[in-house]
């Protein structure tokens, strides 16, 4: 595959892959889920590869989801809802290999969702995570929720969805969601430190422990697959459209005017 949206290198055993749509703050279309998959698939089975690090072009952002430019009802790609998320979500967890969120900026809507499933999160002192899946008539039922709960605790999963508030990186480190936080200029130092240390160690003991460590929670594929159906139910009715109507705007959605 020849990518557009993404960026793809490796070196010393290490692939890196670099969502490359800082204009639009590497918020992911139908095309960049595709590239995306096909990037992991690429790595997760070269023997040559010990370690993936993900990551999001430019200063601003790792990632903030869905692109609200390409989402009119459904999304503009395949799957349940016009991304395929099922696939890009099980593809992060089914390869052998652990897979680094290397984040500097916003980590924001489906993009904390990704930092949710990486193996590791490693920030920047600039990093920001949070949700905004309510504010915008939108939700992630499936990793995104009944996994984070697995990483952060139920009351701060629920805080986390129903407030759609906004975690510097040191708050995030304290509920767990980030591994380690380091000052911006430091952020890849600290990675390449994190991948020297894996390829040390044996390849098929690590594949081993991270399907270990998912079949713990291998139901929330099925709960992920259920519940984007009714996600796609969701998105076209008025009440979430109004949410990526106001989004465009940029003005507050009134959801409640279609829950009367």
């Amino acid at each position: 595959m020849d990518y557009e949206d993404i960026l793809y290198e490796v070196d010393n055993g290490v692939a890196r892959i670099t969502i490359n749509r800082p204009d639009k703050y590497n918020a992911f279309r139908g095309k960049t889920c595709e590239e995306l998959i096909d990037a992991f698939n690429r790595a997760g089975w070269d023997k040559s590869i010990g370690v993936i690090v993900l990551t999001g072009a430019g200063e601003k952002a790792f990632c903030t989801g869905g692109d609200q430019s390409a989402h009119e009802g459904q999304y503009d790609g395949r799957g349940t809802i016009g991304l395929p998320m099922e696939d890009l979500h099980s593809i992060i967890r089914d390869v052998p290999k652990p897979v680094i969120a290397r984040v500097r900026g916003y980590a924001i809507g489906g993009g904390n969702v990704l930092c949710t499933i990486c193996d590791f999160t490693i920030a920047g002192e600039s990093a920001v995570f949070g949700q905004v899946g309510p504010k915008v008539g939108s939700v992630d039922p499936g990793f995104g929720t009944a996994y984070l709960a697995r990483v952060v605790g139920e009351k701060k999963a629920r805080e986390i969805w129903y407030l759609c508030r906004r975690y510097p990186a040191q708050e995030a480190l304290a509920m767990g969601l980030v591994n380690t936080v380091v000052p911006d200029d430091q952020l890849d130092a600290e990675v390449d430190k994190w991948c020297a240390e894996i390829m040390e160690k044996s390849p098929t003991a690590l594949a081993i422990a991270k399907r270990s460590f998912n079949m713990d929670s291998e139901q929330i594929r099925g709960i992920a697959s259920m519940g984007m159906y009714a996600l796609s139910l969701y998105y076209d009715t008025d009440e979430s459209k109004e949410g990526g109507e106001a989004f465009k705007e940029k003005r507050k959605p009134d959801f409640r005017k279609f829950n009367r």
